[in-house]
């Protein structure tokens, strides 16, 4: 990130959390994250310019519900696989809104959780459309919770 671009995020940043103060960092300079109620979506903004809505479950829990506590030896692909399905009720509720609003969606799985996420390509420079977007995100997702 160029020094330019960083003081930007920087403040962008800090406007962001001012008015919507939901908005926590889990790293430094990294993205801004909220959660968007009960049922766990999250909601991001990214340094390079995206929003992001996600909902997803940590591999350990699903192992846990799998093996009903008794320790089995599962394979990574069978677990995404049913990680995959016990988010789909969750994901099926919002993903024609998300999908006409022009998100994007995409499945994202490491050794640690499996996430379907709807991402939207944002200009950061116009602060009054990404804080419309995102109060249309916390009012449309958050509010069933």
């Amino acid at each position: 990130m160029t020094e330019a671009v960083s003081s930007a995020w920087t403040q962008l940043r800090h406007d962001l959390r001012r008015s919507l103060p939901g908005f926590y960092e889990l790293e430094p300079n990294g993205p801004l994250v909220m959660d968007l109620g009960k049922e766990g979506w999250l909601l991001e903004v990214r340094p390079e310019g995206k929003v992001v809505c996600q909902y997803g479950v940590a591999m350990e829990d699903v192992m846990a519900l799998m093996s009903d506590g008794t320790p089995e030896d599962l394979g990574t692909d069978e677990v995404a696989k049913q990680a995959k399905y016990f988010l789909q009720p969750a994901v099926n509720k919002y993903r024609a809104l998300l999908l006409q609003s022009g998100f994007v969606e995409e499945t994202e799985t490491t050794d640690e959780f499996v996430a379907v996420t709807f991402s939207r390509t944002v200009d950061l420079q116009n602060r009054q459309k990404l804080e419309d977007l995102l109060r249309w995100c916390c009012r449309e997702i958050g509010r069933a919770s």
